[in-house]
């Protein structure tokens, strides 16, 4: 037998107020037309079985208790699909947001948690702990390996802390560790196409688990280390592969 929900007449919903407050004009939180149209184009539809709009409504109808159990919010990817098509424009990204972050930090997912730690571990930002001293020796290995065993990139470069160079590289983090050979492609692929780019020693991981995390604070750190990193470059464009 279905389960039935009492939604009582006087229950606040603290959630869908206290996000109201953070986002501009609220988010657009109070126009949802129960549409669906969210819930379409929304890849974590059906998991936990929920999606967007089924999600809205019960923040909207004060079923705080049952939002802040769910384990669905960890499942959006942020991909704001439904943002786009959603007649309204309601805000749900920001609301799942800020729903993560009410959470304890210690009882979020463990691996994305873990992975936000490492990235904070040092400069390199990596969300395997790589340090930049790692890094480098990784990259200046892989590099003279190809460059000899395949001649015709005995020119390519993988350079690091450049100054003055056009693109800043991330990496992704786990490649340097586990896969060092899945970097080479795309340095292949900078050389043919005579790019002018540099790894940074810092800030060069290329996720940012924080952000997934919730956790604002150091979201920020892993920004700000490797914006300065490539203004000290004086780089002219950040590129992200992430």
């Amino acid at each position: 037998m279905a389960e039935v929900i009492k939604l009582g007449g006087n229950k606040k919903s603290y959630i869908i107020n206290k996000v109201k407050e953070i986002l501009p004009e609220g988010g657009n939180l109070n126009l949802c037309l129960t549409c669906g149209a969210c819930s379409s184009g929304c890849p974590a539809t059906g998991l936990e079985e929920m999606d967007p709009r089924k999600f809205l409504r019960m923040a909207a109808l004060g079923m705080d208790d049952e939002i802040l159990k769910s384990e669905w919010p960890w499942m959006c990817t942020m991909c704001q699909r439904c943002i786009y098509i959603c007649p309204m424009k309601i805000d749900i990204p920001q609301l799942v947001f800020n729903i993560r972050a009410m959470r304890p930090r210690e009882e979020r997912p463990k691996g994305i948690l873990g992975s936000c730690d490492m990235a904070i571990r040092n400069e390199s930002c990596s969300a395997m702990g790589t340090s930049p001293e790692d890094f480098t020796f990784v990259v200046e290995d892989v590099l003279a390996e190809y460059q000899e065993s395949q001649p015709e990139f005995a020119e390519m470069q993988a350079p690091i802390d450049k100054v003055g160079a056009e693109f800043f590289l991330n990496q992704n983090s786990r490649e340097p560790v586990t896969e060092p050979d899945e970097m080479v492609p795309l340095w292949k692929i900078l050389h043919l196409a005579g790019a002018d780019w540099t790894y940074g020693s810092k800030g060069w991981g290329g996720e940012n688990y924080c952000m997934f995390i919730a956790d604002n604070e150091n979201w920020e750190k892993v920004v700000r280390t490797t914006a300065k990193q490539t203004d000290y470059l004086k780089c002219k464009t950040y590129l992200n592969t992430e």
